[in-house]
């Protein structure tokens, strides 16, 4: 079977200490994750089966461990590395794109956010 389906997890919102500054890295902040994955149906939607796809809960605890745990000075390294780790859980995810915006972007100026998207696809 040949059909794909998507699972999107929207503004997942974690504390953490990610940053090029020290002042980030000491303080922290909340950083907001998107993140769509592209899934192989497999027998999930015949089945109705929930071991046949990817269960939202537990990827989301492995993106918070991901973004609280480990420590990044890029948001594009963070980006690549929940999704590089998604795709090694759950095999049946054929591509992902992941989404990281910063509210507290230390930038002269008034923005809402900086964000970054990345598209992994496992090889």
């Amino acid at each position: 079977m040949n059909t794909t389906f998507r699972i999107g997890l929207k503004n997942c919102s974690f504390f953490a200490r990610h940053g090029v500054l020290e002042a980030e890295q000491q303080l922290g902040q909340r950083f907001f994750v998107d993140v769509d994955m592209h899934v192989c149906a497999g027998k999930a939607l015949s089945d109705d089966d929930l071991d046949s796809t990817v269960d939202y809960g537990v990827a989301f605890q492995a993106i918070e461990k991901i973004v609280t745990q480990e420590r990044y000075q890029l948001i594009e390294a963070l980006a690549y590395r929940i999704g590089s780790g998604l795709c090694e859980t759950f095999p049946q995810i054929k591509r992902v794109s992941v989404t990281i915006r910063k509210p507290g972007a230390p930038v002269p100026g008034v923005l809402d956010h900086a964000e970054v998207c990345v598209e992994y696809i496992p090889e």
